[in-house]
């Protein structure tokens, strides 16, 4: 499959993303935290949507081979089984009543190593990272509510230039349902997948997977 004008209207989208965060960090550089192996991102728990997890996954295996690729395929399947559990266990307090919000925020404090970030605290995959990778480190909002890494010297509540991430990933999920449609997929609600990162790295994402009809 052919994903190139796919991936180019992702990349147009993490251009704009890139454009706002250094816009930012420039009004407000004693406020902006972000610097090398400063890794306080690499811990968030998080999904991507289907094109970005396709976009990772396609840039990972042009990247590694060999035992360096075997080897972050391996962190990321341990990584992957922890994340599965965490979010088995959520499922179940809320199925015996817990509050939802609450238990989604305490998940949102956990703290998960991302199977790409290196021993020296480097992203191994820095230049094609994840939007959330981004743009962590500036105010966004989700659902109108605003978020600040806990590292910076922003201050709660106070006015800043903040990045509305419904907008995000409302785009992602275009690009992700228009994926779907181009590429005639049985599954036509597979864009509202989230998923990973670990496993976007350890998925095969072939025409089965993504239910590519078979020409008869």
């Amino acid at each position: 499959m052919d994903l190139k004008k796919h991936f180019v209207k992702y990349e147009a989208l993490v251009q704009i993303a890139d454009a706002v965060f250094e816009r930012v960090k420039k009004e407000f550089p004693k406020e902006v935290f972000c610097r090398e192996k400063c890794s306080d991102c690499c811990y968030a728990i998080f999904d991507l949507t289907l094109i970005e997890a396709l976009y990772l996954n396609d840039k990972f295996i042009k990247k590694f081979i060999g035992k360096e690729k075997n080897d972050l395929i391996q962190i990321a399947d341990k990584t992957d089984r922890v994340l599965t559990k965490m979010k088995r266990d959520a499922y179940k307090k809320i199925k015996n009543g817990a509050d939802q919000l609450e238990i989604v925020g305490k998940m949102s404090q956990e703290r998960v190593r991302c199977p790409l970030l290196g021993e020296n605290d480097l992203c191994v995959m820095y230049e094609h990272r994840p939007l959330t990778c981004r743009i962590y480190g500036i105010p966004t909002s989700t659902a109108g509510v605003s978020h600040i890494c806990g590292r910076t010297n922003f201050i709660q509540g106070k006015p800043y230039p903040t990045l509305n991430m419904d907008k995000i990933y409302t785009q992602l999920q275009l690009f992700s349902a228009q994926l779907i449609k181009d590429i005639k997929s049985d599954n036509i609600k597979m864009h509202e997948m989230l998923i990973p990162v670990s496993m976007a790295l350890i998925t095969q994402f072939n025409e089965d997977y993504l239910g590519v009809k078979k020409n008869e």
